[in-house]
């Protein structure tokens, strides 16, 4: 049953401790369009907390996937929330001269978080001399699992099909990619090989750990492949160690972007929660929390006498 396997998990990464969230905390950005607003999740006790960045996937803001950053910063980690130029909050469409460059401009957020940590230690209040700033992952889902794997050091092929610059950030160690968008090519329908340039990834300079995550009927408008497109992450990478492939799992994984939003299509609160536990698991090991937590997980998400997904690793 789903229930013993989130009991299993549950006792691996242990009870969670109250959690403190600030914003809209306003970070410096000169040369953006708009002010970079974020929000700011800790818990209330502990020290030496790792850092996690999380971008949104498209038209979001600071104020989703609670489901996943609020139950990991109750775990020990403090979790950073950016609002992207994309966010409907902002106002930039397809047609605005601004949206060429939104996809650079969301790598440019995380980038501009990780310079300014000393504001954000300010902003909240205990938070100051309690985080460690040499373990940081950063997460993403959709657009934002694109914007995450940039970080990690996957670069995008141009138009003459040589692969680009690196836009790696070596202060990111571990990364997590929710519904990843693959490989580009013929199969991305036009609409996105006309207006999404980085919907052309090259995996192979990815070499971070990282877990994938993907569901088995997440069909994108983007491409006219199947859902395994969104595992393309896990295949090409050689720093994608793991992959966690759920079963009747659409884009939004569950509702991983928030309870009873209306864009999810697949509500299953039951594969949300194994979703909080096992990343959490991942994240404890990949930020050198307990180096047991992922291979316990990964057992018990293997050995469920009810499956709810796939777990590969290599």
């Amino acid at each position: 049953m789903v229930s013993s396997l989130t009991q299993a998990l549950d006792d691996i990464v242990k009870d969670g401790d109250p959690v403190i969230s600030v914003a809209p905390v306003r970070l410096s950005a000169p040369d953006r369009p708009v002010p970079l607003d974020v929000r700011i999740s800790a818990p209330t006790s502990g020290t030496n907390l790792p850092i996690v960045l999380f971008s949104h996937g498209n038209g979001w803001n600071l104020d989703g996937y609670a489901p996943l950053t609020a139950f990991w910063a109750s775990r020990e980690f403090i979790v950073i929330q950016p609002t992207h130029l994309d966010s409907r909050r902002n106002g930039f469409g397809f047609n605005d001269p601004v949206f060429p460059t939104i996809w650079t401009e969301r790598i440019a957020d995380l980038t501009r978080i990780l310079d300014q940590l000393d504001t954000i230690e300010q902003a909240v209040p205990g938070l100051d001399g309690r985080i460690d700033r040499s373990r940081v992952a950063v997460a993403g889902h959709s657009w934002g699992a694109q914007t995450a794997q940039t970080l990690l050091g996957a670069r995008i092929f141009d138009e003459s099909g040589q692969v680009g610059s690196s836009m790696a950030d070596s202060r990111v160690t571990a990364g997590i990619l929710f519904a990843a968008t693959g490989v580009g090519g013929d199969d991305l329908h036009p609409f996105a090989q006309a207006n999404f340039p980085f919907m052309r990834p090259s995996f192979q300079e990815l070499t971070v750990p990282t877990l994938v995550i993907a569901g088995d009927r997440d069909q994108s408008k983007m491409s006219s492949r199947g859902p395994d497109w969104f595992t393309d992450a896990y295949t090409h990478s050689p720093g994608a160690t793991d992959l966690l492939s759920f079963y009747g799992a659409e884009h939004s994984l569950g509702g991983i972007v928030g309870y009873e939003v209306a864009e999810t299509t697949d509500e299953n609160p039951e594969r949300v929660a194994i979703i909080q536990q096992m990343t959490t698991a991942y994240l404890r090991s990949a930020l050198h929390i307990d180096a047991s937590s992922w291979p316990a997980a990964r057992n018990a998400f293997k050995n469920s006498t009810s499956p709810i997904g796939r777990s590969d690793n290599k």
